[in-house]
């Protein structure tokens, strides 16, 4: 099947993660995502290395800019706007991931875009509204979590720390790319485009709307903890020193289904556990209960006796372990390339199967500015134009 955004041109002003993440979701999808970066420099995230040098081409970009075009151009020129006013015409999508404004400030904002193309999508992803009481405060992901509310249900006040990946950026970027993918539906309908403007607070905040629903339907003010005690959530370390996680998920036969399969009877007439409340009301002391017995067991044996028992389990994975399990590997997530200038290549495929297959022509990361001649090409430039724009670096 031909990916159904095929034939959909988007052009990409974004660096880092919400942004682009959003616009490799279009790409998986079969949209034609140009990055527009800036000449000998581009997305910051090109070079925001762990180890070694990648010229330009470190890990972290590669993550997220699979299966699109790079294309450079200096939107500080006079020329370099003019160029980008003359691709946006023919664009059917552009996203964004500047500061609330610096769009409008530089000239290329939705407006005057719409006014020369007025089905195009616009989409703009920030820290905050672009009206609003923070719209000049800078935003990266932690922020994001932090004002929020996500950020406290993840520390531990003992010992505060971020931990984990990038959350909100991702969640804020599928948000984005969903609401593209509706606009265009609807300009099908309509024939005319839309401006979509999405914040990271407004996005991490609507990820958990259990925790709101908590607060203002039943005045619960959700701690770290909350959620795992309801849903009887675990993380235990096993005999061997390997980390397994359990879920009973509340239900009584799953809750039997454990002490089963650690034969802890005693804990299931304990009158601290012997009901769902009071298991909630008692989660911590729940668990200091549980650790021993998982203890006396490798994390194969409790793996065989959760699943004999029907209970949700499963093996607390590092990235390796995770690409090697057999699940994994069954659904061919990961397929190997070859780049021809950084050599081999692990790289993801894209999440969603459509009649079973992933992305029908793959492409790897771009390299900074490879598609620039091509892109001005296909949108109408003449060589001479080209040559132009290459003479006073604008490209």
């Amino acid at each position: 099947m031909e990916a159904p955004l095929v034939g959909v041109s988007v052009l990409e002003l974004t660096q880092y993660i919400a942004g682009p993440y959003a616009g490799q979701q279009l790409a998986d999808l079969g949209a034609r995502v140009i990055k527009i970066e800036r000449p000998g420099e581009g997305d910051p995230f090109r070079r925001f290395i762990t180890s070694g040098n990648v010229d330009g081409y470190a890990h972290n970009f590669c993550a997220f800019n699979r299966n699109k075009e790079s294309m450079t151009l200096d939107l500080q020129t006079a020329r370099g706007k003019a160029t980008f006013l003359a691709l946006a015409e023919r664009a059917d999508v552009v996203l964004e991931n500047f500061r609330a404004g610096v769009m409008d400030r530089i000239g290329l904002g939705y407006a005057v875009l719409a006014a020369r193309n007025p089905r195009l999508i616009y989409c703009s992803i920030s820290g905050f509204s672009e009206d609003g009481p923070y719209r000049n405060r800078p935003a990266f992901d932690t922020v994001g979590q932090a004002l929020s509310g996500l950020l406290h249900l993840f520390t531990d006040p003992a010992d505060p720390r971020m931990r984990g990946p990038t959350i909100t950026d991702q969640i804020t970027a599928l948000q984005a790319s969903n609401a593209v993918a509706a606009a265009l539906y609807g300009r099908d309908r309509t024939g005319v485009g839309a401006r979509i403007d999405i914040s990271m607070l407004d996005a991490a905040i609507s990820y958990m709307p259990d925790s709101f629903t908590a607060w203002t339907q039943a005045r619960i003010d959700m701690q770290p903890e909350a959620r795992t005690a309801w849903s009887h959530s675990f993380v235990f370390m096993c005999g061997d020193e390997r980390m397994i996680a359990v879920h009973t998920g509340g239900p009584e036969p799953m809750w039997q289904g454990m002490l089963r399969a650690t034969e802890t009877p005693e804990i299931g007439v304990d009158p601290r556990f012997c009901t769902r409340p009071l298991r909630i009301q008692n989660f911590r002391a729940l668990i200091e209960a549980f650790r021993p017995a998982f203890l006396r067991h490798p994390r194969a044996e409790w793996m065989r006796r959760f699943l004999a028992e029907d209970v949700p389990v499963a093996e607390i994975h590092t990235v390796p372990e995770a690409m090697a399990d057999p699940e994994v590997v069954h659904s061919k997530l990961f397929r190997n390339e070859v780049h021809p200038v950084h050599g081999p290549m692990v790289v993801l495929g894209r999440t969603a199967r459509i009649n079973g297959s992933r992305e029908p022509d793959p492409q790897l990361p771009p390299m900074l500015g490879e598609d620039t001649e091509q892109v001005l090409r296909d949108f109408g430039f003449s060589e001479s134009e080209i040559a132009g724009l290459q003479a006073d670096k604008t490209v």
